[in-house]
């Protein structure tokens, strides 16, 4: 199951705007960098890594003594910016941020199994998907010097509606893991997705938000 995390508001580190006898900006580059800093077992955050995959430990949070659901995630994104201009150009530089709290996140001792970890980690592997998609669709945009920042900010709020779309639909279709068939569809489908990005740029175009409410293909296969 999925938790949803507050919106997260970045505020981006930009100068000012410039005076209007200054030449306008006629290059702008994105520069998106993920956060990769070196897990701290006294953090409460834990930074996706393609590699490290969660554990049943990092679940710290007390589960509750009633409910429907047996594990919860706790998973969001977010960024961080700053810009450097130089001459002609404006650089935008974007830490991507995608992280799993472990205070929030929880488990009952009944389910602590590697089925119940898998579509756990599905759920941080489907935040992964999105950030990276919100990166796509800022590099796939022709910004300026004078909006960028509001755009930025805007395709980050539909980012994030894109997310709890995806994460009630992953739920929904699996029974929160109840339905190996559809877990198995979900698992294939996620990782077919993630192989067509990479950090350095997407293979694709274009990229328009997933629509989680429709089946779970159509979800996967929108048009781009």
């Amino acid at each position: 199951m999925f938790l949803f995390l507050q919106l997260i508001w970045c505020t981006l580190l930009f100068p000012a705007a410039q005076p209007k006898e200054t030449p306008p900006v006629t290059i702008i580059k994105i520069v998106f960098t993920p956060d990769r800093r070196p897990e701290d077992p006294d953090s409460d955050s834990l930074f996706y890594q393609p590699h490290r995959k969660l554990q049943w430990s990092d679940f710290k949070a007390t589960p509750p003594l009633r409910g429907p659901s047996a594990a919860v995630s706790y998973t969001s994104f977010a960024y961080e910016g700053s810009s450097l201009h130089k001459k002609d150009t404006l650089q935008i530089n974007l830490t991507l941020q995608v992280f799993f709290i472990k205070g929030a996140s929880w488990v009952k001792s009944f389910a602590r199994d590697n089925y119940a970890l898998e579509h756990e980690q599905l759920h941080f592997d489907i935040t992964w998907l999105v950030a990276l998609r919100f990166q796509q669709r800022i590099k796939s945009m022709e910004l300026t010097a004078e909006d960028f920042d509001s755009i930025i900010q805007y395709q980050y709020i539909e980012s994030f509606r894109e997310m709890n779309k995806l994460q009630e639909a992953y739920d929904r279709e699996t029974n929160h893991g109840q339905d190996p068939a559809a877990q198995k569809r979900w698992k294939g489908l996620v990782g077919e997705a993630l192989a067509a990005l990479t950090l350095e740029g997407a293979l694709t175009r274009y990229c328009n938000p997933l629509s989680a409410d429709s089946s779970t293909l159509r979800t996967f296969n929108t048009a781009w």
